[in-house]
């Protein structure tokens, strides 16, 4: 974020100050951050100036970023408040969500109101932009969502918890995750070992997200009692998925049968996810992405949602977002 160089410097009679008073000092050291790490975010990504006096953070700039720092450090201090913790990942998202257009009456945010978050046993999972934000409701309201969009956006990360929570409300009676075992490099048949051990690795996203949301001996538990079931996309044929919560990850190289296959496997009190990555097609060339024609065909059909993620939605490291950019720069896919 930040100032754009193509911005004019502010004139200034327009740089005041803001005072903003904190009462518990405690907290206050937490906002700040270690040797204020977190203040110097916040005067990074906005353009401001913020100086601790005491119990107060005075914020230095013009009117706009002046008020949009101040609600992003009330916002990152009631986290705390809420026995919450404070890291850059944190800050970010406070930052983005502050930035996103003002919101209907009666619609709740990570830091302005209530939180909106998804609750499992080892942690809760916040959407950091306002994408994560349309993709949570959908996931939690709707019974058949696509996640669509670069690396690094929570596509499959925020499934994965959608469907944890769900199992633990009783919502379901199982979690079902999926991947097509396509290739990117190495061919399955030269992999040493059973089909397990050749498919494993490429489930192996899917076993970490389970692992931040659940203890490992719960998750062992459960897939030895099939309430979780971690499988190549192949091995969904035939099967009528009733009462699941079913993760297809990587859709995109999922062929045209595949996913008009998966797509039917939807059955009673179910709910199905679907994520790809539309850039990162690794099927054999002149083979049609299952979700580039899944997305053609199901568009305005009722029942079914589309949430799509930009580089805008990274919430990895900042320089992947950079890297995203550039490679949409160079494919012509943004002005």
């Amino acid at each position: 974020m930040g100032i754009s160089a193509l911005t004019p410097p502010p004139r200034p009679e327009d740089i005041q100050e803001t005072l903003l008073s904190f009462p518990d000092n405690r907290l206050l050291i937490g906002l700040c951050g270690e040797f204020d790490r977190n203040l110097a975010q916040v005067e990074q990504k906005l353009g401001v100036t913020i100086i601790r006096r005491g119990n107060q953070l005075a914020i230095m700039g013009n009117a706009g970023v002046r008020l949009q720092a101040m609600e992003v450090l009330q916002g990152l201090y009631a986290r705390l408040e809420g026995g919450k913790g404070v890291d850059s990942g944190d800050i970010d998202g406070a930052i983005r969500m502050n930035a996103a257009p003002v919101r209907p009456s009666g619609q709740i945010d990570m830091f302005g109101h209530q939180p909106m978050e998804i609750r499992t046993r080892k942690k809760s999972v916040e959407p950091r932009t306002e994408a994560q934000k349309a993709y949570v409701q959908a996931l939690l309201s709707g019974e058949l969502c696509f996640g669509i969009g670069p690396a690094g956006t929570g596509k499959t990360y925020i499934a994965v918890a959608a469907a944890v929570t769900m199992f633990l409300g009783g919502h379901v009676d199982k979690i079902i995750l999926s991947r097509p075992a396509v290739e990117a490099g190495e061919r399955l048949g030269f992999l040493p070992g059973d089909m397990k051990e050749k498919v494993d690795p490429y489930m192996q996203p899917l076993y970490d997200a389970l692992n931040d949301f659940l203890p490992a001996k719960q998750v062992q538990k459960m897939l030895e009692e099939k309430l979780i079931e971690i499988a190549p996309l192949a091995f969904m044929r035939g099967r009528t998925l009733a009462n699941a919560f079913v993760v297809l990850d990587e859709a995109q190289n999922s062929t045209a049968m595949q996913m008009k296959m998966f797509l039917t496997r939807l059955g009673d009190g179910s709910r199905m996810v679907i994520t790809g990555d539309r850039t990162q097609v690794d099927l054999p060339r002149g083979v049609t992405s299952g979700l580039t024609e899944a997305e053609r065909i199901l568009k305005g059909v009722s029942g079914v949602s589309f949430t799509y993620f930009t580089s805008r939605d990274v919430v990895r490291h900042p320089l992947v977002a950079r890297i995203i950019e550039a490679y949409e720069r160079d494919d012509g896919t943004v002005g």
